[in-house]
Order: C-alpha cells, then structure tokens, then sequence
C-alpha cells in the first residue's frame, strides 16, 4: 500500500512539471498577451456600448449615434445624431470638444479629422448615383469630386461655369442638393425641379443661369434627404466641395487648385 501511494504522489508531481509540446514558453507568454488584449478590447467595446446608452447632460439622454474608442487610454469619442462630436472619459462625467492629434514622427496628425473625413466618405459612397446630377467628360475621370450645391448662390454659379474645364482635367462633379435656406425656400423648390427633370444636368444648368425650370417639383425626390446628409456632414454653406478622401472644402476652388488638390497635376 505505501508503495502505491508514493507511485501515484510522485506521478502528480511529473504532471505537475511537464509542459503540453505545443505550448512552449514562448508561445504561452503569446497566448497569456494574446488573451489580455482580447480582454480589452472587449473592455473597451462594453466601455463605448455602456457609454451610447447612458450620456446624458441635465438628466437628458444625449442622441448618440456612436461611441469609438480613441488611441488614448480611457478616452472615447462621441458623435451624435446631429453630426457633432465631442471626447469624453470612461464614466461620461467630463468632455472635451476639439480636434485630437497624433504626436507622428513626421508631424502632428488630425486624427479627428481623419476620421470626420472616412465618414464623409462612407456616406458618400452609399448614395446611389441614381440620385445625383452628374457631370463628367467623355473619357474616363482621373477623380471625382461631390459638390453640395444651390441655385441661388452666385459662387456655385462659377464653379459650374468651370465644369468644362474640370471635365477635361478628368475631373467629374457629382452634385447633391444643399438649399441654404431651408426646404421651405425658393432654392429648395428649384432643386426639386431639377431632381424631378428628364434631363437633370441640362435643368441644372438652367437653374445656375437663372433660367426657369419647366418640371414640376412634386415627384419623388432626394433633395430632403440630401440636405440633412449636408448637414450631418458638416456642410455649413456652399458650394461645399468633398474630394474623395471625404476631405470638405468650402466654397469656390479654381479647377487649376482643385486638380492640384486632388494630385492630378503630378502625373
């Protein structure tokens, strides 16, 4: 009996000691990492979730839309429905309204407006072209750039007089309605005609020379729609130009600047 026991103890005492073949030090020391950070970012992500359902300011729910985490340790950042942006901590009891920068070896980076520009770029990219007036030349377009835009304004006007010459840049102009004044304008109205026309382009022309639309403005239209996107995108007046990269760029550009901005002068 004793020497059954002081078998089976010395046994447990191997097994104690003897590693699986497939876990090395190393690779367990990968595994033991590899866990940690799984761990936190789920951390972070129940963080962000918790803090969409419960910022609030003055006892009100705040209309979050999302909640990201940021490169800095418990710093997270908000945007609301309404397109603003803001930092705050872990527990939503401090926020901070600005731009956040990364000390990069080649500089400082806007990491805020890296981010505003891939979701200006994202929406962009779900608008069907459908639902857009499009300008392009004959051939193939180097680049495209979108154009919120209003018939009443006098510097949308000269950005559309320059459209030949964007075109032959290979530059197309993808324009969405953005009437300053509200939907209940005269700006609005004349947009929903050019939305409701057969030929769109041709009535956008019309419309940026002051001439009189024939269409009607009470078809099934995006012009609402389109104007709220402007808004959530930060479009403030216009022509508001987005280049591809989402980047925005308010008010009128020469085509030799805008070509320049979108790098087709260095090819």
């Amino acid at each position: 009996m004793q020497n059954i026991t002081h078998e089976v103890k010395l046994k447990m005492r191997q097994r104690r000691f003897v590693t699986h073949p497939l876990l090395t030090p190393f690779s367990m020391l990968a595994c033991l990492f590899t866990a940690s950070l799984l761990s936190a970012a789920a951390q972070a992500d129940d963080v962000a979730d918790r803090l969409a359902d419960s910022l609030s300011v003055n006892g009100q729910s705040m209309p979050v839309e999302a909640v990201t985490e940021t490169p800095m340790d418990g710093v997270y950042h908000v945007r609301l429905e309404s397109g603003e942006s803001f930092y705050t901590n872990a527990d939503g009891s401090h926020f901070l309204v600005g731009d956040l920068y990364e000390n990069a070896p080649d500089g400082l980076v806007n990491l805020t407006e890296q981010e505003h520009n891939q979701e200006r770029a994202d929406a962009l990219a779900a608008v069907p072209d459908s639902e857009l007036v499009i300008f392009r030349g004959a051939d193939e377009p180097k680049a495209i750039v979108t154009v919120f835009t209003d018939p009443s304004c006098p510097y949308c006007a000269r950005l559309h007089d320059t459209i030949p010459e964007l075109n032959e840049r290979g530059i197309a102009v993808h324009y969405l309605a953005f009437p300053r004044a509200g939907m209940g304008s005269q700006a609005a109205t004349t947009l929903q005609q050019v939305w409701c026309s057969d030929n769109r382009s041709e009535a956008m022309t019309q419309a940026k020379e002051g001439q009189t639309i024939s269409s009607t403005a009470n078809c099934d239209n995006p012009v609402a729609g389109q104007y709220d996107l402007g808004k959530a995108l930060g479009v403030q007046g216009t022509p508001a130009i987005i280049l591809p990269n989402g980047q925005l760029v308010p008010g009128f550009v020469p085509p030799e600047r805008l070509s320049a901005m979108l790098g087709l002068d260095e090819e």
